[in-house]
């Protein structure tokens, strides 16, 4: 069986080290030191330069290294109608830098009144025809928060009662939006989509899940029936031949993580309920778990594995890799035919980045294409 169009062997989350002339001129916007233009074109620039280095390194899969963006997820959902950035995201979990997001309150009717992400994607399309050989096959990834980033870590207290006095039609709107947005992508020649979501992810630690079943009035097991049953209503009207994934993730934020727990409670309904092509996991280090939840993987479906860290400067173990896919592979139906290769996460989930080099970077994602064409042959389409 073929993997769908637009997941590789050797595949990324998405963002990349952010260049110093972008951290420096965003700086100078909030300061009214530069404007939004000034940025957009420093962005450009290190955007055309990322797109190529991707395609340099071996990586099918580009994407615009999240360069236009501080955090994975409020800079997106801040352009619904509806939804503002209103302080910090309570929570026991915090990092050692005593960092926690950003909140988003729903403060009105949500809508989609513009495209939100067409205009980044024809750029980075753009580069890629520029750069990618005649006989490479590339493809144009578009990252975008999940659905239930929407919400979710604000609950009720977060969602205006005179706008939305029930949850259902929020629900509605909220996916009504996303549809219009994958309509304008598709429009715009997109095929591949990524979802980052980092609540079903958070409701495999048992704190966090906890403190979500008490914001929410709703048991774990009903949080993900409802995570699931949104995301899915969110991508019902996609085209069939627009490849959708969703990529979980722990927490990101400058080599640390925010939440641990294998993913055994979600793991039925993640993979048997949600309608996605590809998940991107993290199974870096123990707090991931084992890998015995892909034994609910369908013979459809694929799995991107990142066993490989993003969070530390130092290589991989070529050798352990491999020996942690072989040992993936052993719960998946059709075996290592339904997996690919990957880091847990991106190398920068917000601006700040994780703490390794621009080298350092490169560096692992040679490794690992090298790790794909070991395991799976140089074709890493197939």
């Amino acid at each position: 069986m073929p993997l769908p169009a637009g997941v590789y062997r050797a595949d990324h989350v998405g963002s990349f080290l952010r260049p110093k002339a972008i951290l420096e001129t965003r700086e100078k916007v909030e300061s009214q030191a530069a404007t939004a233009d000034d940025l957009r074109k420093v962005e450009d620039e290190h955007i055309a330069t990322v797109v190529r280095e991707q395609i340099e390194n071996g990586l099918q899969s580009v994407t615009d290294g999240e360069y236009r963006r501080e955090w994975f997820h409020i800079d997106f959902l801040q352009h619904l109608a509806g939804v503002e950035k209103r302080g910090v995201v309570a929570s026991t979990n915090v990092t050692s830098h005593g960092q926690t997001p950003p909140r988003l309150v729903v403060v009105g009717k949500l809508g989609h009144p513009n495209a939100i992400q067409v205009d980044d994607f024809n750029y980075v399309n753009q580069q890629v025809e520029a750069v990618k050989a005649s006989s490479q096959t590339v493809t144009t990834k578009v990252c975008i928060p999940s659905p239930t980033m929407v919400y979710f870590r604000s609950g009720r207290d977060g969602i205006d009662a005179d706008a939305y006095p029930t949850l259902e039609p929020l629900f509605d709107d909220i996916a009504k939006a996303y549809q219009a947005e994958l309509d304008d992508l598709y429009a715009a020649g997109c095929r591949f989509v990524q979802l980052d979501d980092t609540n079903l992810a958070y409701l495999c630690d048992e704190g966090m899940s906890k403190e979500a079943a008490q914001r929410h009035g709703k048991t774990p097991a009903e949080l993900t029936q409802q995570c699931v049953d949104i995301i899915n209503a969110s991508i019902s009207k996609r085209p069939k031949d627009m490849t959708i994934g969703i990529h979980l993730c722990r927490g990101n934020f400058r080599s640390q993580w925010f939440a641990q727990g294998g993913y055994e409670p979600v793991a039925e309904t993640l993979f048997k309920g949600l309608n996605v092509d590809v998940y991107f996991l993290e199974f870096d280090d123990a707090r991931s778990g084992d890998f015995s939840p892909l034994r609910h993987l369908p013979e459809d479906k694929i799995v991107v594995l990142g066993v490989m860290s993003s969070k530390k400067a130092e290589l991989d173990d070529k050798k352990a890799m491999i020996e942690r896919l072989k040992e993936a592979a052993g719960y998946c139906p059709r075996g290592l035919d339904q997996l690919c290769l990957s880091h847990q996460c991106g190398f920068s989930s917000t601006k700040e980045g994780n703490d390794l080099t621009v080298e350092e970077q490169w560096a692992k994602v040679r490794l690992e294409v090298e790790i794909a064409k070991q395991v799976w042959g140089d074709d890493l389409s197939q």
